[in-house]
């Protein structure tokens, strides 16, 4: 699901909402995730998942074209784990998958 889509149906969910609102509804969210995990906190939503931003060292990796050793410096990077209500909600979809997989073996 792209944003736009989010908004389309955020709008269509909520009868009294413009596409307009939705949208600046949306925008606001996103908005304020952003500045709160960029601050380094976390965000957690009861049964959808929580971001947090995870910190990763610097390290030597490699350009896989020349093979040439490049120094990749420490970053900070938002992670998201799923809650318990999402996974159950995703894993049937996981098992059908893997059904299907194991029958074409």
């Amino acid at each position: 699901m792209t944003r736009s889509e989010l908004v389309e149906r955020l709008a269509a969910r909520m009868g009294q909402l413009t596409l307009r609102d939705a949208e600046q509804a949306v925008k606001t969210i996103f908005d304020a995730m952003a500045i709160s995990l960029s601050k380094g906190h976390r965000i957690e939503i009861r049964g959808f998942g929580s971001f947090s931003v995870n910190h990763r060292r610097p390290r030597v990796g490699r350009n896989p074209r020349s093979g040439e050793s490049v120094l990749v410096p420490e970053k900070r990077v938002a992670h998201f784990k799923p809650g318990k209500i999402l996974r159950a909600a995703v894993e049937p979809i996981l098992d059908a998958k893997v059904d299907v997989k194991a029958v074409a073996l």
